[in-house]
């Protein structure tokens, strides 16, 4: 029955494992499999966090099922519709009540083993986030391709501090966590928020399996909104390349109009103005419309903010076997 999750104070819950579900039916009792396993070899209690996210399968139904025959603690959320997995993992980050919080992707392609060793890194009290680092991923060619050129541009140009490979798996001690879910910027990336964050950092080495269930959902519009939330919620390159380009078509348009004028002195022009009114407008208005988008996207992104609009909406909380209190 739905219920509201115990205070965070009162709970005897060491470990929390945040799942961001969507489309992820097939895989569920494999996940739900490997969170028993992981429960059996940690030292304290654990609870997974489902946060459905308006996920149009059965996933909600199915972990209905599963979920009060497992061996672990868990809640299940269930948002008003489709946000996201950011959002799922920040709504599943303010709910979970352990004092180390990981997010873990359904679709297992990340080994859960690196869970374990995570918290245990964070236990020791020597690093406050663990962030997964791909050293190989069994991916398609051209995927691996395209995530190499993203990230490699991505730490270039807006977080130098971000690993080669980017990051899709992390961990976070309860105070980082509180933080992270206190932010609540409009169409940001949740990496690039945690990477700002700061605090001590150790990265862990794995290689990304191979999808064995379903389809992925991260669609190529999905991508590039990503793309698009990390670079301008973090860097201002874009304004400083309006800058360059605004430098560089100024000394050009200087360099073509002499080069129109003395043709015209040399009588070489048969059509007197066109060839310079022809430049002038088509670099002009290039530019023009470039920097137009450039700085419409900020003024956007600046309005979205100003709405202070949740980033998701809960539907509804479930709590199962729980031992917390």
């Amino acid at each position: 029955m739905p219920a509201s999750s115990p205070q965070k104070s009162e709970s005897a819950i060491t470990y929390s494992i945040v799942i961001p579900v969507y489309k992820n039916e097939e895989s569920l009792p494999d996940v739900i499999e490997r969170i028993e396993q992981m429960q059996s070899r940690l030292d304290a209690p654990l609870e997974a966090v489902f946060v459905v996210d308006g996920s149009p399968d059965g996933s909600l139904n199915t972990l209905r099922n599963l979920l009060p025959k497992s061996t672990f603690n868990s809640q299940l959320l269930a948002h008003s519709r489709n946000f996201g997995s950011f959002p799922a993992i920040k709504t599943g980050f303010k709910s979970a009540r352990g004092q180390y919080i990981a997010a873990m992707a359904a679709d297992l392609q990340e080994p859960s083993e690196l869970i374990e060793d995570f918290f245990a890194q964070l236990k020791t009290g020597e690093w406050d986030v663990a962030v997964g680092i791909r050293e190989g991923r069994e991916d398609p060619l051209i995927s691996r391709t395209l995530s190499k050129f993203y990230w490699s541009t991505y730490r270039k140009f807006v977080q130098p501090h971000m690993p080669p490979g980017g990051v899709d798996i992390f961990a976070t001690t309860r105070a980082v966590a509180d933080k992270l879910g206190a932010l609540n910027e409009s169409n940001s990336s949740l990496i690039g928020l945690l990477f700002w964050l700061g605090y001590r950092r150790i990265e862990i080495p794995y290689t990304r399996q191979e999808r064995t269930h379903g389809k992925s959902a991260w669609s190529m519009r999905k991508k590039i909104s990503y793309l698009l939330d990390s670079v301008f919620s973090f860097t201002s390159m874009p304004i400083t390349a309006i800058l360059g380009l605004g430098l560089t078509g100024s000394i050009l348009s200087i360099v073509a109009a002499f080069a129109v004028f003395v043709s015209w002195l040399l009588g070489s022009v048969p059509v007197p103005g066109y060839t310079a009114l022809m430049l002038v407008l088509l670099f002009s208005a290039g530019s023009i419309l470039f920097a137009i988008g450039i700085l419409g996207t900020y003024v956007w992104r600046t309005y979205e903010n100003t709405k202070n609009r949740p980033s998701s909406i809960l539907m509804s909380t479930e709590v199962f076997n729980d031992e917390s209190v």
